[in-house]
């Protein structure tokens, strides 16, 4: 069992800005899931886990080692799956994947071969092998990332937006393979998409301006929200005199109406229907309590 544990971590860039404000989580194995807006600073925190940024201050341990200090034992341990990473224009997926087990420090030839093939298998490309990878669809080459990452058999696996601009089947094969992966070890999956996160992750946290505002378990986070979230559907031209009305939390197109969901600890008006609530409100409803 590994613990990865973030203590007080901010990150201040050139300019005074402020990507990370006092971040504080212990992750153990299993999926978590990493929600917040584009911007709220998940890439930035990304980025200082896997050691290729020092924080501005606060410690980092995994499995009792500081990483800062020891920036290589982080490195030894983990796999990592940028949000977006390059590949040579004219090598086939077997060879690049080679190449980087090599870079990797795997330096027998047997059990480097056996280690990429089991993961061209594992990750369903290895029918694909002889491609280039820059042939590649988007999922397919994001299973190819998800392969690189595994590597050397890393006890910490890192994944940045990874399934954003997937379509439907690439992204249900995509969390499968996650799904698999987070039985063993430590999977921290960065995301802005709220099924990634209700569909992968046993415990999770929501980010917002560099700042963690609400962790836990998912379904005990859906359960504070019970008797809270109402929906109405509305016509178009009065959704602005709704929104200045009650806390709406979400709104949805269809069929020419709006949908859209309330936060309210008692019924808003007549016309508005209880609902179980689910992730995706305690999402917005975290980030509108937090501006």
């Amino acid at each position: 069992m590994s613990l990865l544990k973030i203590e007080n971590i901010t990150k201040t860039y050139g300019g005074g800005v402020n990507a990370l404000s006092g971040i504080n989580l212990e992750i153990n194995n299993g999926m978590f899931g990493l929600l917040g807006p584009n911007g709220a600073g998940k890439s930035s925190l990304m980025r200082t886990l896997a050691t290729l940024q020092e924080p501005t201050s606060g410690k980092i341990t995994f499995n009792d080692v500081d990483i800062i200090n020891n920036p290589q034992e982080m490195r030894n341990n983990l796999g990592y799956l940028p949000q977006e990473f390059g590949v040579y224009p004219k090598i086939s997926a077997y060879e690049l994947l080679d190449h980087i087990a090599v870079l990797k420090g795997i330096q027998n030839k047997k059990e480097r071969k056996n280690q990429v093939i089991a993961l061209l298998q594992q990750t369903n490309l290895y029918q694909h092998r002889k491609k280039h990878v820059s042939t590649f669809s988007g999922g397919m080459r994001q299973r190819f990332g998800i392969a690189q990452a595994l590597l050397g058999d890393p006890k910490l696996i890192i994944v940045d937006e990874p399934t954003a601009g997937l379509d439907p089947e690439e992204r249900n094969r995509f969390h499968n393979l996650l799904s698999e992966i987070g039985e063993h070890v430590i999977v921290l999956l960065s995301t802005h998409i709220v099924e990634d996160v209700r569909d992968l992750c046993s415990n999770m946290a929501i980010m917002g301006e560099g700042q963690i505002i609400s962790h836990g378990i998912p379904s005990e986070l859906i359960q504070q929200l019970e008797g809270q979230i109402w929906k109405r559907t509305i016509k178009k031209e009065a959704l602005a005199s709704f929104k200045t009305a009650f806390n709406v939390l979400s709104t949805q197109l269809h069929s020419g109406e709006i949908r859209l969901h309330v936060l309210s600890e008692t019924k808003p008006e007549s016309g508005f229907e209880l609902i179980n609530p689910d992730l995706e409100d305690v999402y917005f409803s975290t980030l509108t309590t937090k501006n």
